[in-house]
């Protein structure tokens, strides 16, 4: 098994552009696949960059409905039509950030034009696609929201209301012997994820190693409540038996801080760097 980051925030060793998004590829025994496709045509690049061959993919997973995650989907299926596209189907949804009150609120969701794609499954809820893919949703959070995601909304019958990230889905990877967590940038919340996991699979479910952003970057100064919440999430994670490689949403001054308490339980991945399993 190989998982390779294709793009995220921070560029890592190998030069490969880093870019505000997300993109894994990784290669089972059954499957190629891209759990995300960054912002842009960048994926395209970086994966050329890494000797990684996208015509060979199989499976592209889209985690959520926001463009830094989904913006590589067209320019991928220019030369790669066969691969199979899944996504809830309120992914292309009307997603919106406030980015205050000069700005107001800013169109965050995917290009529409990815719907008609006649790759695309449109899944609600819950799907095991096979013995090594399984989808789920958060459907009850035994845990708040981040508190990050406040500015996050979707547009309903002309009004911004919350998101409740019903368009979110995590993906558990079952090879070689191991069970990996995929969370595109865990908006659900990543202790919500964890154990919502638990809860649908069994506590044989939860996973060896979890990969993903955790949604705990600000732009602005962090308050007393956020550092707060940072300190318990991490405290929460400890207790986990997984080892958590976290990256692009999460941000590096949240990683420091979560990284004194988790110590080698938590690790930080660049664009263009292989996660060990």
């Amino acid at each position: 098994m190989r998982i390779i980051n294709l793009v995220e925030n921070e560029m890592g060793e190998t030069g490969c552009e880093a870019a505000h998004g997300l993109s894994f590829y990784v290669e089972t025994a059954n499957h190629k696949m891209l759990f995300d496709t960054s912002p842009s045509e960048v994926v395209l690049r970086n994966a050329q960059k890494l000797g990684v061959d996208l015509t060979a993919v199989d499976t592209v997973i889209l985690s959520h409905g926001h463009y830094d995650h989904s913006g590589g989907i067209l320019s991928f299926v220019q030369f790669n039509p066969k691969a199979k596209i899944y996504m809830q189907h309120n992914a292309g949804g009307e997603y919106y950030a406030f980015d205050g009150e000069e700005k107001g609120f800013r169109y965050i969701g995917i290009d529409k034009k990815i719907l008609s794609l006649p790759q695309v499954q449109l899944l609600k809820g819950d799907t095991k696609i096979d013995d090594e893919l399984q989808l789920f949703t958060v459907d009850n959070r035994a845990f708040p929201l981040p508190l990050t995601n406040k500015r996050l909304h979707e547009l309903c019958n002309g009004q911004y209301i919350q998101d409740e990230f019903h368009h979110e889905q995590n993906l558990l990877l079952t090879a070689d012997g191991k069970k990996i967590l995929f969370c595109g940038c865990a908006h659900n919340g990543i202790l919500n994820v964890m154990e919502t996991l638990e809860r649908k699979f069994g506590s044989d479910s939860l996973s060896d190693l979890v990969i993903g952003g955790f949604h705990l970057m600000k732009r602005t100064e962090f308050s007393e409540a956020d550092s707060a919440e940072v300190t318990e999430i991490a405290k929460r994670l400890k207790s986990c038996k997984a080892h958590f490689a976290t990256c692009h949403c999460t941000g590096l001054p949240v990683f420091n801080q979560m990284k004194e308490i988790m110590g080698d339980q938590l690790s930080y991945v660049r664009s263009g760097d292989e996660v060990k399993v």
